[in-house]
């Protein structure tokens, strides 16, 4: 795979189950080894990152997972603030367990995906949009410069799911950064992204702007890898 994103970009990735799109993801916030070739984050090189210095590309990075990541016991405030766990020392996030940090902050990022009143709920008590929406509102109080979303709308309706796609886009590219996001919904992909990466058994088969695509031409696209 040879494929480069610049800021300001929002590129969706698609593909069946299985093309790599995860596997992209993982190599790109350093949680994937790749076993050859060169991986470069924010002008970081990758490979090799152990200790501070992952911890620091990690914290300019912002990743939501396909599992989300979130700790089900926890209270809701405590899993946004897990977006600022690269930002605070040890000492501090300790203490916002027993007195949560930083609550403005999060109450804003809440009210943002319309959760602001479940701020001190347990999160396993919600349901699973709600709680991708909680993995989404951590996100935003830790305002990465590039955005890593694995299938952030998958339960989400279909109002929801273009309200994510645009704070998910908004918060790239305030930063100057990028959104790289893997999409199962075409439509989607053709509303909030300006290009497209197909990818086919980890290689990259299709990429082009939004603008030069159609529906159709993305729904065939699925037809022949499926």
């Amino acid at each position: 795979m040879d494929l480069a994103v610049a800021a300001g970009e929002r590129v969706a990735v698609i593909g069946a189950s299985g093309a790599g799109k995860s596997t992209l993801l993982g190599v790109l916030n350093g949680s994937v080894t790749p076993t050859a070739g060169s991986v470069r984050v924010l002008g970081t090189e990758v490979a090799g990152l152990r200790g501070p210095a992952l911890r620091r590309l990690r914290a300019r990075t912002g990743t939501m997972h396909q599992h989300l990541e979130l700790i089900g016991p926890l209270r809701v405030v405590h899993n946004v603030n897990a977006g600022r766990l690269g930002t605070w020392s040890a000492a501090r996030a300790l203490r916002s367990l027993v007195q949560p940090q930083g609550l403005d902050d999060v109450r804003t990022a809440l009210a943002r995906v319309d959760l602001a009143d479940r701020m001190f709920q347990r999160t396993d008590r919600l349901s699973g949009g709600q709680r991708q929406r909680v993995a989404l509102a951590r996100l935003l109080v830790q305002r990465p410069e590039l955005v890593l979303a694995d299938e952030p709308a998958s339960a989400l309706d279909p109002a929801l799911a273009d309200q994510a796609l645009q704070l998910l886009g908004g918060l790239a590219v305030e930063r100057g950064g990028a959104l790289i996001t893997c999409l199962h919904d075409p439509a989607l992909a053709l509303r909030h992204c300006d290009r497209i990466v197909g990818l086919v058994d980890g290689r990259v088969t299709l990429d082009a702007p939004t603008s030069s695509l159609t529906l159709a031409e993305l729904e065939r696209f699925y037809g022949v890898v499926r």
